[in-house]
């Protein structure tokens, strides 16, 4: 994957070294080294300079990302891809349940990763797999992976801060009471497991999960939730801890007479764009599955 940046140079930046200037764009020590190994990829007014360069007013300062090799262990596969918004950046996917994100040993052909990898290769790119909100299996919903290097660190930077905003759709049996509140239960590994969680205070991380029933319909209720942490598994313990869990979750709840998948589904996400930093916001439907629970 390529990507060509040009940034031009004011009187407040005049006097910085390159890699200065880099740092308070988003660039990380590890994109720096990376880009030191490019051909020609740090251009100020057309000349190939080192980062300890200084910047004078005026200056065009190009940067030119070039990954020409693609993610070890995913293969191409073509699969269906739900592409909602894409540009040099990011690509934003509204995954199907059933789809995991990246392969494993019993998943190696059938996830998001395999899909991308065939949809760049069909168009003569390389690709590296950066996915940023990662969804479990059976979760459906929106996710945003990064193109290259640069969006890749500058969005797990903001998922850090806590700049990347996601509110998910569940549906648990019966009417959630209170019809709102927040969830502040902190999570660990489940003893004897290596895939469930469980909550536990004296040795959890902080998990918080801030909920609202938005419909009650057929004995179900719909309810959104955001999250203020993304721990493993967070928005399903946190459900079955208040004593509403997710229907469909073979791991928290088999109760598998509506559905045969948890009923969780991300249904809006935001962020400030990695590059612009515009305000980025994207939905994606209740999939018919889920809406089939709440038609009486």
């Amino acid at each position: 994957m390529e990507r060509i940046l040009t940034y031009q140079i004011t009187g407040d930046d005049a006097g910085l070294r390159i890699e200065q200037y880099l740092r308070r764009q988003g660039y990380s020590l590890q994109n720096l080294t990376d880009l030191k190994k490019m051909h020609e990829s740090v251009l100020v007014n057309g000349e190939w300079l080192h980062l300890n360069q200084q910047l004078s007013c005026g200056d065009t300062l190009t940067i030119h990302i070039q990954e020409r090799e693609s993610s070890e262990k995913i293969p191409p596969v073509k699969l269906p891809l739900h592409i909602v918004y894409e540009d040099e950046d990011i690509i934003v996917i509204n995954k199907p349940a059933g789809m995991p994100i990246h392969p494993s040993r019993n998943n190696y052909t059938n996830s998001l990763a395999n899909a991308l990898a065939w949809y760049y290769q069909e168009q003569g790119k390389s690709f590296i797999f950066r996915c940023t909100n990662r969804l479990d299996r059976d979760t459906s919903g929106l996710t945003v992976i990064s193109k290259h290097m640069l969006s890749g660190n500058i969005l797990s930077s903001q998922a850090a801060r806590h700049e990347i905003h996601r509110e998910y759709l569940a549906i648990s049996r019966g009417r959630v009471t209170p019809a709102c509140g927040t969830i502040d239960a902190p999570l660990s590994r489940k003893p004897g497991s290596i895939i469930e969680r469980t909550v536990d205070p004296e040795y959890g991380e902080r998990a918080v999960t801030h909920y609202q029933v938005v419909n009650y319909a057929n004995g179900h209720s719909l309810v959104s939730l955001q999250l203020e942490t993304g721990r493993t598994h967070q928005i399903r313990i946190h459900m079955k801890h208040i004593g509403y869990p997710l229907v469909g979750d073979y791991l928290y709840n088999p109760d598998m007479e509506l559905i045969g998948r948890q009923a969780l589904h991300s249904h809006r996400l935001s962020f400030p764009h990695p590059i612009t930093k515009k305000e980025m916001h994207f939905t994606a439907p209740l999939p018919e599955d889920m809406r089939q629970i709440l038609n009486p």
